[in-house]
């Protein structure tokens, strides 16, 4: 199971920190992917990283790139997407997503989602 938070209102030029928390299995034993659906429009992949015996390696949308950092703290068992120089467009809602395929970008590749949580920027 896998839980966010974090999202809210935030002017343009502002900054949000999203968890997305997971219960049962470790965050290191497989992919994690954020995805957003800006209103009216379809869900798009934004960041991901592999799991950590892949390395753990990160890839990002190119309209996140630069601005939104993704991280992942075993510890607390959470990956977190650091979200910079939000735009308005960058208001949608956002999920965390895990999946088994390396470096995936659709979201038919993720077969566990969490609930999802709303970021707006105001501009």
């Amino acid at each position: 199971q896998l839980v966010e938070s974090g999202g809210g209102l935030v002017q343009a030029g502002g900054s949000l920190r999203l968890s997305c928390t997971a219960s049962g299995r470790g965050v290191n034993e497989y992919s994690t992917g954020w995805f957003r659906q800006p209103p009216g429009q379809e869900r798009e992949f934004i960041a991901g990283i592999t799991w950590a015996g892949s390395g753990g390696a990160t890839h990002y949308a190119d309209s996140v790139k630069g601005r939104f950092t993704i991280s992942r703290d075993t510890a607390k068992n959470t990956v977190f997407l650091q979200m910079n120089s939000l735009k308005p467009e960058d208001t949608a809602i956002y999920s965390c997503a895990a999946t088994y395929t390396y470096c995936a970008t659709t979201d038919t590749a993720y077969p566990i989602w969490g609930q999802g949580t709303p970021g707006t920027v105001s501009s």
